[in-house]
């Protein structure tokens, strides 16, 4: 397929929620060494409130029915909020709209609309968090389980449009992540980190890809991008998929039935 019609079908698409079934076979991921979705599920029967911050359009959320009795989630990007209500709202989940920086400040901005000591299971994935307002709702022995992508994400693709990697991403680690939750007051229980490999197929993979993360290249347009996109085309096609890398990491974490003396933030 022509390069022009690559471009123009990808930017006819619209990318609604935090579905990416329109690259499913044109950007291909290797999977994390752990399940975070399996993980989730196997803590659920035990929870009889839970709240997922940062649910996109909810479809994660909605895949780990049955949910406990009491699930509420939050979201940050407006234009998710509607689709997430339309989704989670049958299954009688509250969606409630709150500020989200999407890590561009450590630590994160912006409370929580919960009840102190008022849930069982806090998750996340791939979305900022306070760690003071998860140990804040959380009840003594709830549980925080978050997955998050760390530091520079995709880095080969910002090198390939002449754009540098937004340089707040590259402080958010492991080890910050961890600092933060025991700062907080919670126990890590677990925590893990991987780097991944993920290859587009085609430059209109790469377009779609972008309008969905704007954060990956602030203000990306295909025109202004144009000679850039057109370079990655013809390199795609001589020596075959574009390969990027990014890392996540996973961490689990307990409020202790009694909060441990000293300060916390």
């Amino acid at each position: 397929m022509a390069f022009e019609h690559l471009v123009a079908e990808a930017e006819s698409r619209t990318f609604e929620g935090w579905d990416f079934a329109y690259l499913r076979g044109r950007l291909v991921e290797t999977s994390t060494p752990w399940d975070y979705q399996r993980i989730v599920a196997g803590l659920i029967p035990a929870a009889a409130s839970m709240v997922d911050i940062g649910t996109g359009g909810g479809e994660l959320l909605a895949s780990l029915r049955p949910l406990p009795l009491l699930t509420l989630a939050t979201e940050g990007y407006h234009p998710n909020v509607s689709v997430a209500k339309r989704r989670l709202q049958p299954l009688g989940v509250e969606v409630v709209e709150v500020l989200c920086d999407d890590n561009k400040a450590i630590p994160q901005r912006g409370a929580l609309p919960f009840r102190d000591s008022s849930v069982d299971l806090v998750i996340d994935r791939h979305e900022s968090f306070i760690a003071s307002e998860v140990f804040r709702i959380l009840r003594p022995l709830g549980l925080f389980v978050t997955q998050q992508v760390g530091e520079s994400n995709y880095p080969e693709l910002n090198i390939a449009l002449g754009v540098r990697a937004q340089p707040a991403s590259e402080s958010w680690n492991l080890r910050e992540a961890v600092r933060q939750i025991e700062s907080a007051g919670l126990m890590v229980i677990d925590s893990r980190e991987a780097k991944l490999e993920a290859s587009f197929s085609d430059v209109g993979a790469v377009v779609y890809y972008l309008k969905a993360i704007p954060w990956q290249v602030p203000g990306f347009t295909t025109e202004t991008y144009r000679e850039r996109l057109k370079e990655l085309d013809k390199k795609i096609r001589k020596n075959g998929p574009f390969k990027v890398t990014s890392r996540r990491f996973l961490v689990q974490a307990q409020k202790p039935s009694i909060r441990p003396e000293g300060p916390h933030r």
